[in-house]
């Protein structure tokens, strides 16, 4: 399964890389040629994601659970592959959802830097993946200068977890207030019409 994998990995990777650039260039223009790009990013992530999921379901046949998991470096994959495709099917799910709102204001440049730090993402998963196989890079290097050695266990403590939970379920509170709040002014607006 080893080979398929490592030709599968390579779809959501130029996918989503791909991605990134419309994303950063529709954050900086609003002439046509942006505009076309964009009408093809929903395809572009969705394809992304699709493949993506197979190639993580590969990578998962690839050793047996208990050989991946008994290494540092083969857990920091796992974990870091299932970080990007759930990144990534989130980044989807907002571009589908929120349509051509997702440009305006603030927000293209909140979308520009989280398809960035996916992108990023991508890279740290697949310098991993390279290091299973035994193909280094510089990027950890960067990663040890940062404060990770990829060769010991990524872990998050659990107050951290806490704080994630939280601000998780505080984010989405404001976001349903929001909500209504906006539809409370626009039926006011309108029933003043």
């Amino acid at each position: 399964m080893a080979p398929y994998h490592v030709v599968m990995v390579h779809f959501p990777i130029a996918l989503w890389m791909t991605a990134t650039l419309v994303i950063i260039f529709r954050a900086l223009s609003d002439g046509p040629t942006a505009k076309l790009f964009d009408r093809a990013l929903v395809p572009l992530l969705s394809v992304g994601l699709i493949s993506g999921v197979v190639a993580f379901a590969i990578g998962l046949m690839v050793w047996p659970w208990e050989t991946i998991s008994a290494s540092a470096i083969g857990r920091n994959h796992v974990l870091t592959a299932s970080w990007t495709v759930a990144y990534w099917a989130v980044i989807l799910y907002v571009r589908w959802g929120r349509c051509e709102r997702v440009w305006d204001g603030l927000s293209r440049w909140v979308k520009a830097g989280l398809a960035a730090l996916g992108c990023g993402l991508l890279g740290i998963t697949g310098t991993l993946g390279g290091h299973l196989v035994g193909i280094y890079t510089d990027v950890s290097t960067g990663l040890r200068k940062i404060g990770w050695d990829v060769y010991t266990t990524f872990y998050v403590p659990d107050s951290t977890l806490i704080a994630l939970v939280g601000l998780s379920i505080l984010l989405v509170g404001v976001g349903v207030w929001a909500r209504a709040a906006h539809r409370s002014l626009t039926q006011n607006v309108s029933t003043e019409k």
